[in-house]
Parts: C-alpha cells; sequence; structure tokens
C-alpha cells in the first residue's frame, strides 16, 4: 500500500493560489510512489479531522499567508503541539513568492521543510527543494485568427501592466484586436470594481480606429484560460516587478496553447529571460516575437510536464522522510532506515546514496554568459605522441595556457575566483570539448557539475549549449538519470570537470555517463589524482578519494563494458606537483572515453 500524504490548500476562491495548487494536486494523483490526497481545509480544526481520516505520512501545504491566515507557528510548530493534538510528522510549504533572498533564509519555525517552485533557484539552503514548473497538458485546436489577436489574462493587481500592453500594440499595429480577461479576485478584488476600471482606463488609451479592446470578467478554470489563450495570435504578459516577487503561473498557460508568447523583464518571469530568440518586450518587438514562432519554447514545454513535477515532488517526499528517519533513529541499521533508503534508491537510481558533493559555491556567477560576438578559438596543437588521457601538470598548465587565456577573456570574474593552478582542468575540458565538437552539426551535450563550471560558461559563450546539471542547480547525476524526460543512449559529449572525485558512489556516477551516451559519443572526466592513494591515506575532506592508475584503467572501465578510452594513456605521475592547503600535494588527471557505435 502506498503511503499517503495530504496537500493542504485553502477552500475554493477566485485565486491564482488555489488555482495553482488544484492543478499541482490534480497532477500528483498520478503518482506510483505515492498516494497524494487533497483536502481544503479553512481551519485548524479542518486540518486535524483530514489527518485523522487519512493518516498521512507527511503534510505539503498550499500556503500564502493571505490564503491560509489560520496556520501559523504557534499552533502548527513542534514545540507548540499540545499532547492530544499533536501532528507529529513532517510539515513542508510551498513558497509562492520565493526569492532567492527568502530561500537561503528560510527555516523551520513554520514548516519543516519549504518547496519552491522555481527553476532559477539556487539551492544552497538544505531546508529547500525546488521543482519546475507545470506547463498544463493541452492541444490547440484553434485556427490562427485572420486579424491579429493580442491576447492576456490576470487580475486587476498592481504592475500587471494592462496599459503597457495597449501602447505595444498599438505602436507595432495598425489593425488589431486586444482580448483581456480580468475576473474580480477574492483577496484583491472581491467585488470586480477594480477589474473594471482598469479596463475602461485602457479604452481610453486606443486612439488608432483599427484597433479595439475586448475584455470579459468572467472567472474562468484552467481550461477555460488555456481555451481563452489558444485563440489569440500572441499572448503577452508585461508585469512591471522588479523585485521581491516569486514566478507568475500567466506563463505556464500561455507556453501549453502553443502560441507565441512576449514578456516582460519583470522578474516575475526570470525564469524566461534567457530564451533565445528572446521574447522579452523591447528586446524584440511583438512582431518579430510573432514571426519566431514557438519552436524555441518547445524544450520548456516538454521539461515542465506533468511526469516530471510528478518526479519532482516524489524524490522531494522520499528525500524528507529519508531525512525525518534519520533523525530520529539516527545511523543505526534499522528496518525502518532499510525500507526508506530502498525507496530513495529506487527513486534516484540503485548505487545513489544521495550524499552532497562539496563545491566552492559560495558566491552566484558574476559573468556575463550571453554569446559573446566574433568569438573565435583555435585548440592547442598537441604534441605527437601525447594523449588525452593524461596528468595535468606543469606540462599541461603550458600547454593549454592559451585555453585558459580564452576563459579569462570569456567569463573573467569567475576565473579570479578559482585556484590558477586547478585552472588546468577547465582550460582541458573546454580545449577537448571545442575540439570534438568540430565533427558535429548540433550535438546534444551535458554538464555535469555546471555551477561556475568555466568550461561550461565558456562554451556558452561561444555559442555551444549544454545541458547543465548540478546539486547547486537542479540535480544529481543520478537523479537527473532517472528523470522521466531524460532520454538514455541520446548525448554526444558529455563533460565533467573535478565532480567525480567527490562523489561517494562513483561506480554509479559512471554508469550513469555510459547509459547517457550516445552510441560513438564521448565523455571529457578530470579528477583528482595521486597513484598509490589508497583508503585511509590523507585526503581533502571535500574528496571521497584520489584516483589512481588502476582506478582509471580498470576499475572504473570495468563499470562501463560499452565504452572504451579515446587513446593509449598517460597516467604515470611520481613526483605530484599541486599544492592543496598547505598539506596536501597530488595533480590531476583526465578520463576520456568514447562509447562503441
Amino acid at each position: 500500500m502506498k503511503e499517503k500524504i495530504l496537500f493542504v490548500s485553502h477552500p475554493q476562491k477566485k485565486c491564482g493560489v488555489h488555482e495553482f495548487g488544484v492543478s499541482t494536486a490534480n497532477v500528483l494523483k498520478s503518482s506510483a510512489l505515492y498516494d497524494f490526497i487533497y483536502a481544503e481545509c479553512g481551519s485548524m480544526d479542518a486540518l486535524y479531522a483530514a489527518i485523522k481520516e487519512y493518516k498521512p505520512v507527511l503534510i505539503i501545504y498550499n500556503y500564502h499567508i493571505s490564503t491560509l491566515p489560520w496556520l501559523t507557528e504557534k499552533i502548527i510548530h513542534t514545540k507548540y503541539r499540545s499532547l492530544n493534538r499533536k501532528i507529529g510528522i513532517p510539515q513542508v510549504g510551498i513558497m509562492h513568492e520565493v526569492t532567492q533572498q527568502r530561500a537561503d533564509t528560510a527555516n523551520d519555525q513554520l514548516f519543516d521543510y519549504h518547496i519552491a517552485p522555481d527553476p532559477t533557484l539556487l539551492l544552497q539552503n538544505p531546508l529547500v527543494f525546488k521543482t519546475g514548473r507545470l506547463v498544463p497538458a493541452y492541444e490547440n485546436h484553434f485556427v490562427w485568427p485572420a486579424v491579429p489577436t493580442i491576447g492576456s489574462f490576470g487580475f486587476a493587481t498592481p504592475n500587471k501592466g494592462f496599459e503597457e500592453i495597449i501602447k505595444a500594440v498599438q505602436q507595432e499595429f495598425d489593425s488589431a484586436v486586444i482580448r483581456f480577461n480580468i475576473p474580480a479576485a477574492d483577496f484583491a478584488d472581491k467585488d470586480g470594481s477594480s477589474a473594471h476600471k482598469l479596463v475602461e482606463d485602457c479604452k481610453k488609451l486606443i486612439t488608432k480606429p483599427g484597433i479595439s479592446l475586448v475584455a470579459t470578467h468572467d472567472f474562468l478554470d484552467n481550461s477555460g484560460v488555456l481555451d481563452f489563450l489558444a485563440g489569440n495570435t500572441l499572448n503577452i504578459f508585461l508585469y512591471q516587478d522588479t523585485s521581491n516577487r516569486g514566478i507568475s503561473s500567466t506563463a505556464d498557460y500561455a507556453l501549453a496553447v502553443d502560441r507565441p508568447l512576449a514578456i516582460s523583464d519583470s522578474i516575475m518571469f526570470r525564469h524566461l529571460h534567457g530564451l533565445q530568440p528572446s521574447i522579452i518586450y523591447g528586446k524584440s518587438t511583438l512582431q518579430q516575437i510573432v514571426e519566431n514562432g514557438t519552436r524555441h519554447l518547445h524544450k520548456l514545454t516538454k521539461e515542465w510536464n506533468a511526469p516530471n513535477l510528478v518526479w519532482d515532488y516524489e524524490r522531494i517526499v522520499t528525500a524528507v522522510l529519508k531525512k525525518e528517519t534519520e533523525k530520529k533513529i539516527g545511523a543505526a541499521n534499522t528496518s525502518t532506515l532499510k525500507k526508506i533508503t530502498k525507496k530513495v534508491r529506487q527513486l534516484l537510481g540503485a548505487g545513489n546514496k544521495s550524499n552532497p558533493w562539496l563545491r566552492n559555491t559560495n558566491a552566484a556567477t558574476e559573468d556575463v554568459l550571453s554569446i559573446a560576438s566574433g568569438q573565435s578559438y583555435t585548440p592547442v596543437v598537441i604534441p605527437p605522441g601525447d594523449s588525452l588521457n593524461r596528468i595535468l601538470d606543469n606540462d599541461a598548465r603550458l600547454l593549454y595556457k592559451p585555453a585558459v587565456d580564452k576563459l579569462t577573456e570569456l567569463v573573467p570574474l569567475t576565473m579570479a575566483k578559482k585556484i590558477p593552478e586547478a585552472n588546468v582542468q577547465q582550460a582541458f575540458v573546454f580545449d577537448t570539448v571545442f575540439r570534438m565538437l568540430q565533427g558535429y552539426e548540433n550535438p546534444r551535450m551535458l554538464c555535469v557539475g555546471s555551477y561556475e563550471d568555466t568550461a561550461a560558461m565558456g562554451l556558452k559563450r561561444m555559442g555551444f549549449a549544454a545541458e547543465e546539471i548540478d546539486p547547486v542547480l537542479n540535480y544529481y547525476l543520478q537523479e537527473f538519470y532517472n528523470k522521466p524526460s531524460v532520454k538514455k543512449n541520446s548525448y554526444d559529449i558529455i563533460f565533467s570537470t573535478s565532480v567525480i572525485e567527490h562523489d561517494p558512489d562513483d561506480e554509479s556516477f559512471i554508469k550513469c555517463i555510459e547509459g547517457l551516451l550516445a552510441p560513438g559519443g564521448k565523455a571529457v572526466i578530470t579528477c583528482d589524482f595521486k597513484d598509490g592513494w589508497k583508503p585511509g591515506d590523507p585526503k581533502p575532506e571535500v574528496d571521497a578519494r584520489f584516483y589512481t592508475k588502476h582506478d582509471l584503467s580498470t576499475r572504473l572501465l570495468s563499470y562501463i563494458p560499452q565504452c572504451r578510452l579515446v587513446d593509449k594513456p598517460q597516467w604515470d605521475c611520481e613526483n605530484p606537483d599541486f599544492h592543496y592547503l598547505g598539506k596536501y600535494q597530488y595533480t590531476f588527471a583526465t578520463f576520456v572515453i568514447e562509447k562503441n557505435k
């Protein structure tokens, strides 16, 4: 029998938070791991009744202070729970108005853990998890409008930018229909007076006879919103908020209907600002956005689909239950801990032990990562007889200095944060991947451990896009491998700079690399190396191990029978020349493999 998870929201209202909760809860019903039960609770008594009826092992709250005002520290937090009404199970709250600062400072005073539906969030607080968005499944059967039709919807709350839409359309079109759906809002505009006034103000802005505004005020359910958006030539949201706001759900609906989408540079659309060609009005005109179509949006609709969201919630619930069990029983090898650990491994991958990789990620990336025009790079000339599977010593630092210089040019601020003697790793990866790219037209690339990885950042600035995974950004490799939308045997190039030595389970790590590589695909990996090292010998705390010739030539290769080294290795190193913290002496090695065709 599946364990029950209670998903709590407020009683039905004309409210975006409520609609978010309903949509999420309906999707979670398809979970194969847990039984997610949706309950609308308007009081603490209703919550206790739901707990008594369903006996959940965990509660998730679709929380906003305006919609669940009765849910306070004094009645939910452990130290205030009375003996006869003790909840006694993990409490997890969804953060709707999430920002990086709020996520970083979130504590366990109200909820034990938090879920942030913000793909841009850096995971720097162990109490905070994040999910992708939910783009509803929808098939658009509406015909393309004969007259340009620009649509938008939302409540008449401040900074929605409806007036700006009128101005933008008039600036570019002589003939167009503007469609607004602005309903009353139970928590902000209950009688709808603000909605009607806003429409009247917008009509006064229209000066061109060929421009008309059609406004409705009905509150549309999710299917109604999708039908409204599907009938437009372009959907547009020009919010004006610049700080301290979460992500708006309006774009989730707009992405679903496969119509061109225009947005402002508001922080509430930060998860869409990096799209190319840009959909930000001001960087692109409305007509350009229409002409560019929707093909570049499809990757988001695939990434933020229902199966991926269910998977996100399953892994979060599993992780929370495991953490809470370990708190109660410590590291004892009990049957309960075994059961939880087994479920974690089933969800994340048989070999994954879910240990964090310790990386130097204290500061956010400051470099501009847009494509740098007019950039060129010529790979270094590798001397005859030299191998790509080699030691990255002082000779390598001299050989790959042009790559270090190029990375310093492309991402100077991030390069300045690194230990100079260690930059030879990123330089090797950048140069080798760039060299390999010359044999592809549209390669699929994956960077494992991409946060502040200058090789990945430099390639991005050169116009080579790679999918990025990193525990600070999103996932561990083993988690990513089991994500529903991830296609096995599909990546032409996978690269990873100084990551594998931090993973306690490098067997599952390298097996995932093999499973993700396409036939004939190549992986470029660097690692900390000291031949002759054995468990128990000194090493930095951040490392699970140093690698040896036996590890690279025999052990790792034994895990990946479909792969082979790209050339004859040169891993001899009697005198390691890298010194770390004044007490560790080792070097770096490369591990470059190719999957059989």
